[in-house]
């Protein structure tokens, strides 16, 4: 399923935005953004606390758009993952009865990050794909800072880990009868990819099949210089985040309900103030090194929370309210470091449960929350009616 560019965002089968709706059920759409292993804990823990919350179910999504961490946890929720079996995971406790039997095949479903093969003393000097410093800049519409990525040199380990899982849990979920064809969930979910020859966007799930939605999460996932690129349809393709951190603006238009955009590479505002002074009680240098690596992880995400404004602006625009769930000053404190570190995994989730659940009880989010719980009240009331559990709202 390959389809290009920001412009032409419409449902499958080429379906205006307003059919997002179905039988009167109330539509949310969901963005998933990038962020490595932390950023998937992240997600883990704020859509653990929109169930808790509102009594929302992330897999009854009417869309899922994943890109990169984002890519493996829409997939994870198509397969049937509740929110609290994604939050067990990242925490390492023992899945539901539900998610033991889902991940029977694959284990928990739970993976590891192989480790990083280091890069040779002149690899820097055969860049990946330079062309795209060019393209960032210079291309028509807005900067796209993650494309200068194709300065890195070229990715050599293989996203295969993530995809093989995938594709055994959507063979599963096929003989029970729960997915029509293994390749791709029937619930409409977009997987957001960008391709190395040009650095356009590449959104795998929204026209005609022609790879499966392993092979999309693994595309969607390789970041750049570290994991290889993955080729489909002849074009190899690396990490959609580098694009953009969420490609939000694709729901632009669709007419849901509510859009809710979990985004944990940016952060609100209050985190994103002065930079934080150095401490000095580790000596000059530690304070340097401190100082330095916390400027750049905030420089990045003003970068990226720009992008995010943008496209919640079109969204807004569009008329659709939009609920956007990112790391607080509290959040960043326990996700600085390596973002493919998985003993991250567990702080990180249990601190992004807590500020979300914080954040949906808070009077700034009341009108939100309660779309969301009427959202629930019609699954729930679609479940009694003998509407399959799980399978979120199609268009017509």
């Amino acid at each position: 399923m390959i389809t290009e560019g920001c412009d032409n965002a419409v449902a499958p089968g080429g379906v205006d935005g307003g059919s997002w709706h179905h039988d009167g059920m109330t539509s949310i759409g969901v963005v998933l953004g990038a962020g490595g292993v932390v950023g998937a804990a992240f997600h883990a823990g704020a859509l653990d606390a929109l169930a808790e919350v509102t009594g929302w179910d992330a897999r009854t999504a009417a869309l899922l758009v994943g890109t990169s961490a984002g890519s493996g946890v829409s997939a994870s929720l198509r397969v049937g993952f509740s929110p609290a079996d994604l939050f067990a995971r990242s925490l390492g406790r023992t899945l539901s009865r539900e998610g033991r039997a889902l991940g029977a095949s694959v284990g928990d479903g739970s993976v590891q990050i192989p480790p990083a093969p280091g890069w040779a003393p002149l690899s820097f000097l055969r860049p990946a794909a330079p062309w795209l410093a060019a393209v960032s800049f210079l291309a028509p519409g807005p900067v796209r800072p993650g494309l200068l990525a194709g300065w890195l040199p070229r990715g050599t380990v293989s996203t295969g880990f993530l995809g093989e899982r995938i594709r055994a849990l959507g063979r599963e979920r096929e003989r029970a009868g729960a997915w029509t064809d293994r390749r791709w969930p029937d619930a409409p979910t977009w997987i957001c990819a960008t391709r190395m020859r040009d650095g356009k966007r590449v959104v795998l799930g929204r026209a005609d099949v022609d790879t499966d939605i392993g092979t999309a999460v693994e595309a969607s996932s390789a970041v750049p210089g570290f994991f290889a690129p993955v080729s489909i349809g002849g074009h190899d393709h690396f990490d959609g985040g580098t694009f953009s951190p969420t490609n939000a603006d694709l729901v632009a238009g669709l007419g849901f309900d509510l859009v809710i955009v979990i985004s944990p590479m940016s952060a609100v505002s209050a985190a994103l103030g002065p930079a934080v002074p150095f401490e000095l009680d580790d000596g000059v240098g530690a304070a340097l090194v401190t100082g330095i690596g916390r400027s750049v992880d905030l420089g990045g995400r003003r970068l990226n929370a720009m992008t995010l404004a943008r496209e919640v602006k079109a969204i807004r625009a569009s008329g659709t309210p939009v609920l956007v769930l990112q790391p607080t000053a509290a959040d960043l404190e326990v996700m600085r470091g390596n973002p493919l570190d998985s003993a991250m995994a567990a702080p990180v989730a249990r601190q992004a449960r807590a500020s979300v659940a914080a954040f949906l009880t808070s009077a700034e989010a009341q009108d939100r929350v309660d779309v969301l719980r009427r959202a629930a009240a019609d699954t729930h009331a679609g479940d009694a009616s003998g509407q399959r559990p799980g399978q979120g709202p199609a268009p017509r």
